[in-house]
């Protein structure tokens, strides 16, 4: 039997963890906006959210 399988390119691992490290830092970036609105429609929408999602508030 031949080993068909190759190893990931350098490239493969470079374009994953790019996505990784964007979405990570969306993810962090949404929950600080989200957490912090100042504006009172945005905070409502905001709270709005974190009750549909069961994610605690208060």
């Amino acid at each position: 039997m031949t080993n068909t399988q190759t190893a990931p390119r350098a490239s493969d691992k470079s374009s994953a963890l790019t996505a990784v490290v964007f979405l990570a830092l969306l993810g962090v970036a949404t929950l600080f906006v989200a957490g912090h609105a100042q504006s009172a429609a945005l905070h409502d929408a905001a709270h709005d959210v974190r009750h549909a999602t069961g994610f605690p508030c208060h």
